[in-house]
């Protein structure tokens, strides 16, 4: 009987993607690759636009989303960061720091590899000590399914309270980061200003950290 071959000696299900995967393939790949590239454009286990929009109507996707926070000596937060981004209509609009968790990928290196590719490479991102999240948002392509929406996709994502102790270089599509003291008064029209939901993690963010 011809054996299936099988990745770390877990036994594959039927239609398991990862069956038909030689042992030792990713051997090659370390964290630095994730976080800053491998040289060779994308890094590992990114999906081009079609296949990503194929797997987005098949399975849900695993994220990470970054709220960026400045404290002081205390550990106290004093600014919450947004980034600005130009969208498909040609307005501007603020948002979190979030992008896909990639395959063979640890949380904290799709954290530190999204806050990079954002905030350029000497934000110096205080990273989480534990990968629990203070929250889950769960984004569902159908309105009122939960509070948060995303028309592209089911998505799961990880929230994280990161502190940045470095300098922001905006990179990629971000036009700008913005800081706003959570205590000013402006705080309102601030998360209001935020796209995709993300006005409601950010104020889950504050009440998390007793704000």
């Amino acid at each position: 009987m011809k054996r299936m071959p099988v990745m770390n000696d877990e036994v594959p299900e039927e239609g398991d993607f990862d069956a038909g995967r030689a042992r030792g393939e990713f051997d090659h790949v370390t964290p630095e690759d994730f976080i800053r590239g491998n040289g060779h454009g994308n890094p590992p286990g990114w999906l081009g636009s079609d296949e990503i929009n194929r797997v987005r109507g098949e399975v849900p996707i695993a994220y990470v989303c970054v709220v960026p926070v400045r404290t002081d000596e205390f550990g106290r937060i004093t600014r919450i960061g947004s980034l600005l981004h130009v969208t498909d209509d040609g307005s501007v609009e603020r948002a979190l720091i979030s992008g896909r968790v990639l395959f063979h990928e640890t949380l904290r290196e799709a954290i530190a590899r999204n806050v990079s590719k954002d905030l350029g490479d000497i934000a110096l991102p205080v990273l989480p000590i534990s990968p629990q999240p203070f929250t889950v948002a769960e984004f569902f392509p159908t309105p009122g399914v939960s509070e948060y929406f995303d028309p592209r996709q089911h998505a799961i994502a990880l929230c994280y309270v990161v502190p940045i102790a470095g300098d922001c270089r905006p990179q990629d599509e971000t036009l700008d980061v913005e800081w706003l003291d959570p205590h000013d008064e402006k705080i309102d029209v601030f998360l209001q200003q935020m796209g995709n939901c993300h006005g409601g993690i950010v104020r889950a963010a504050l009440r998390w950290a007793g704000i």
